[in-house]
Parts: C-alpha cells; sequence; structure tokens
C-alpha cells in the first residue's frame, strides 16, 4: 500500500469515526421518538421494535408546534434581514480604515461578544416591559440583533481584509465614489461569505433560548422554549421531546443542503488568502 493512499484511508476512517460520534445522539433521539416509551427505556435497548409515529403526530398536529415553528423562522429571518445589512456595512468601513480608533472599536465589539448573556437578560426584560413589547417579534428581534452584531461584523470584516486593494484603487481611478467601491467591487466579491454570516446568524437566533424565555409570550413562543416544557417523571414526556427535538433539527438541514455550494465557497473564501 503507497504511502499517500495509506494516509488518505486513515484519515477516512478517522472522519468516519467522528461523524459516526457526533450523530450518535441525533439517531438516538430519532429511534426514542419513533419506540413507545417501553422499548425507548427498556435495559438493554432494543434494536427491533415496532415503529410509531404518534409522538410526531402529537407534537405537530394536536400540540401545534407548528406555530412555534413560525415564530422561530420569522424571528430568525428578520434578524438575519436586519443583521446581515448592518454588519456588512460596519465591517466593510472597519476593513478599509487603519486606524487606531477602529482597532478599539473592534475590540470593543469583541468585548460585547464574550460579554455573559444572563447579565443582559434582566435589563433587556426590563427594557421590553418599559415599552410594551413583551411577547412580540420586534422586541426579540432588536434583542437579537444587539447580540448578533459583533460576531458578524468580526465574520464579515474577515472576508472583506481579504479583498486586495489593487481593486479598490483601480475602481477609485475609474471614478467610483465610496459606495459604488463598496456595491460594485467589494460586494460581489463576498457573496459567498455573505450566506456564511446569513446561516450562522440564522443558527443563532433559531437556537436562542435564554433571550426567547424572557421575552416571548404565548403569541411568539419559538420552538426551544416549547421544548423545554416537556420531560420530567412522565416517561411519555422524554419521547415527546425526542420527537420535537427531530422536529427542530429539519428546516436547519434542508436549509444547508439547499445552500451547500454557497457554504463551502464562503468557508474557503474566508480560508484562503487572496
Amino acid at each position: 500500500m503507497k504511502p499517500r493512499f495509506r494516509t488518505q484511508f486513515l484519515l477516512f476512517v478517522a472522519l468516519c469515526g467522528f461523524t459516526a460520534l457526533n450523530l450518535t445522539p441525533v439517531i438516538w433521539g430519532f429511534l426514542t421518538s419513533i419506540k413507545q416509551p417501553v422499548d425507548a427505556f427498556s435495559v438493554p435497548p432494543k434494536l427491533i421494535f415496532t415503529p410509531t409515529f404518534e409522538f410526531h403526530r402529537q407534537i405537530w398536529v394536536e400540540r401545534e408546534f407548528w406555530r412555534f415553528l413560525i415564530n422561530s423562522v420569522l424571528i430568525s429571518v428578520g434578524t438575519v434581514c436586519i443583521s446581515l445589512p448592518i454588519a456588512t456595512m460596519s465591517a466593510y468601513g472597519l476593513s478599509r480604515l487603519q486606524s487606531t480608533g477602529s482597532r478599539v472599536l473592534l475590540g470593543a465589539l469583541l468585548a460585547l461578544r464574550m460579554f455573559p448573556q444572563i447579565l443582559l437578560a434582566i435589563p433587556f426584560f426590563m427594557l421590553g416591559r418599559m415599552l410594551d413589547l413583551i411577547d412580540t417579534y420586534s422586541a426579540m428581534i432588536a434583542a437579537l440583533v444587539a447580540l448578533n452584531q459583533p460576531f458578524t461584523i468580526w465574520l464579515m470584516r474577515s472576508f472583506f481584509i481579504e479583498i486586495p486593494d489593487e481593486l479598490y484603487e483601480s475602481a477609485s481611478l475609474d471614478g467610483c465614489t465610496v459606495w459604488q467601491e463598496f456595491r460594485m467591487v467589494a460586494l460581489p466579491i463576498v457573496k459567498p461569505g455573505l450566506w456564511v454570516a446569513a446561516l450562522f446568524s440564522l443558527l443563532f437566533a433559531y437556537n436562542e433560548f435564554l433571550f426567547a424565555l424572557v421575552l416571548t409570550g404565548p403569541h411568539t413562543k419559538t420552538l426551544p422554549v416549547a421544548i423545554a416544557e416537556y420531560g420530567g417523571e412522565d416517561v411519555n414526556y422524554w419521547s415527546l421531546s425526542a420527537a420535537a427535538a427531530i422536529g427542530i433539527m429539519l428546516p436547519i438541514v434542508v436549509f444547508m443542503m439547499v445552500l451547500q455550494r454557497h457554504l463551502v465557497r464562503g468557508l474557503a473564501f474566508g480560508a484562503v488568502k487572496g
């Protein structure tokens, strides 16, 4: 066996093992969601059983989890639509400015991203109650945009600084304004990076639990908060929780499969010095 082939084979085996290890909780959750509780909690675990989708039906039909899915999607999409344009323009400006002030601002953004979210939950709740925005989409979207901006700005800036200065100089010689340089030169180049930033922003908003627990209510409850209501002494709740957990992953899996080509290009763009 040639050394190169041996190395590739060992790498392939290692990746398969790593993938299987990461998929184990997902597979276990799916099996739990289609088992009766007596089969799901049997010792040793039963590998041969009669599957049932009753718990999935209860979650999405009887308990109307589709309403919580709509709330999650609306809040997530709203967060991306507001956060991404603001972060993109901010990142472009910070990538073009090489001053002490820009570096201080970047450091402040990083410090804000590292700030514990639990300490911000009460101020956001008090502000939302003062403005009568509790249990509204506006409160959740505004909070998520504020929390998401530091990460999105840093991420988009990493794409903008990969653009050679010669392109900006050529555009300036052709008579382009700063806005035209941003819109006609920079944006088309970093388009793959926009997909990556949009994905991370969407995942951040879609999976948010703490602020959704504090700022939402019966009308705007999201899927993470709804799933947390199941569990405890009733073993049926564990099967319902497993069914809901599998259901909450499906939209993101479908989204990533549809946009896989753009995401790979975006990640490769950010990893190569151009």
